[in-house]
């Protein structure tokens, strides 16, 4: 290869390195790499394809978690919420078929093949509550606290069924960062208050 097409393959991979190894299409022809650079280091082998039309480099370890890294990254404007959240915390039983993400209320739904998800749209106070950043895989993602998830999972107890809800209360109890305080505000904000006092008595 010519010099200056390998200097041009190097400065691509640097940029890669310079974002984590991980980049959307969109997100490489704005930082100046040309889409036939990005297709030939896909096509020898340098990056692998993630989701569609996103892009990591090859000589990484393997991610962890690879779908909640996926969505973090291609839909950055989504928070996980509901059953991923609560498996990311540790406080359900239940195995997610689909990666659940919040989007404020009127936002388009996301357009990705894979992993499968499960869209929620939240009410502005709903959707901005309780949020936290966390890294995963090195892409920083928005997931739902704790006591937010418990909320919003009573909330949604029609959807997910009451049992789910009780059983993420049970053990968010259980944990060392259980917060009453915070609790009870996430139920406001949920307005699921009235619903989920009696379960709370129960535990405390």
């Amino acid at each position: 290869m010519p010099r200056s097409g390998q200097a041009t393959i190097e400065r691509a991979l640097e940029l890669f390195r310079e974002h984590h190894g991980l980049l959307r299409t969109s997100e490489a022809l704005r930082a100046g790499i040309h889409p036939r650079v990005l297709y030939a280091l896909r096509d020898t082998g340098a990056l692998v394809l993630v989701s569609r039309g996103l892009y990591r480099l090859a000589d990484l370890p393997p991610l962890g978690n690879p779908d909640l890294a996926t969505v973090a990254r291609r839909v950055p404007q989504g928070v996980i919420c509901l059953l991923s959240a609560l498996a990311y915390h540790g406080t359900t039983t239940q195995v997610p078929h689909a990666i659940h993400v919040a989007l404020p209320r009127g936002a388009e739904p996301p357009r990705l093949d894979y992993p499968p998800l499960a869209v929620v749209w939240f009410s502005a106070a709903a959707f901005t509550y309780g949020v936290e950043v966390h890294d995963i895989d090195d892409v920083p993602a928005r997931i739902y606290s704790a006591p937010k998830t418990v909320a919003d999972c009573f909330k949604y107890r029609n959807r997910l069924g009451l049992s789910v809800a009780i059983e993420a209360l049970k053990l968010y109890r259980e944990s060392e960062e259980f917060d009453l305080g915070e609790m009870l505000a996430c139920a406001r904000v949920c307005r699921v208050e009235k619903i989920m006092r009696p379960y709370l008595e129960a535990l405390l």
